[in-house]
Order: C-alpha cells, then structure tokens, then sequence
C-alpha cells in the first residue's frame, strides 16, 4: 500500500482513469539514496512517460494501475514555532542555527513516528511540525 498526501488524491485518481496509471521512479543519485517520484505513467497522447529527471532510472521501477494500491493521508499541524537562521558558508543560502535545528530535529522526533516539517516564510521565520492524522482508501476519498 502506497500513501500518497491528499493534495496529490486528484491528480493520482485522474493518472489513473486517463494517463495509463502511476509510475513510481527511484533515484539512481548516489546524494539522494531511496528518494522516488510520481509521474503519470503515459503522456496526454499515450506515449510512455519519459524519466522526471537525470536523477532517476531510466524506466519506473513499477506502474500502479489499481487505485486500492493507494491511501490518502492526512496530516496535522502538532507545532509552530520560529526558528532562527544564519547565511550558509558561501553566503547564498540560508541555513538554520544549530540551535533551531537541534530544536526542529527534537520536535519532529516528539511528534511520533511519521512526521516532518517544513518551513514558512511567509511572515515569520516558522518551522511547522506536521504528523500523520488519519489515512483512507484512495477509492474513498471524496475531494471537499
């Protein structure tokens, strides 16, 4: 069974009915050891779908093409907080403190198993905690 976020539910229900199914593509990235991408598994007029990127192998590692391979997951918010960063070494990224990292790593390790974070910038400087909430069968999920 393959969780996908619930922003992606519709796309993933169209790939299915109209583009052939889901392919899922693993990197061949020696950086980026076990990341995968979603891509429709044929293009608009039925070719196959070429590879996302340099990065992944040249075919998909499998085409899904039963929705009930699928669970919709849906996360909730657990923290907010400001995190605080410095310019990175060569001065043109910007980089946590080790501090707010330490915070964030400890945070997301509190939240439970399956969490992460992402950052807002929007207004402040945030970091938000986000945990799975619940999770339901693609086949169910009705968009609201």
């Amino acid at each position: 069974m393959y969780q996908i976020a619930a922003c992606n539910a519709k796309k993933f229900t169209e790939w299915l009915k109209s583009r052939g199914g889901v392919a899922l593509w693993r990197s061949a990235d020696l950086s980026r050891p076990g990341q995968t991408c979603w891509t429709p598994a044929k293009t608009e007029d039925g070719k196959d779908y070429a590879k996302p990127g340099w990065m992944y192998e040249s075919k998909p590692e499998k085409v899904v093409t039963d929705a009930h391979e699928f669970e919709v997951c849906f996360d909730k918010e657990v923290k907010r907080f400001h995190v605080a960063v410095r310019m990175g070494s060569q001065g043109f990224s910007l980089k946590l403190t080790d501090a707010s990292s330490a915070r964030v790593h400890k945070e997301v390790e509190k939240a439970g198993e399956g969490a992460y974070y992402e950052f807002d910038y929007n207004d402040y400087k945030n970091c938000v905690i986000l945990a799975p909430d619940k999770t339901i069968p693609l086949t169910e999920y009705k968009e609201d």
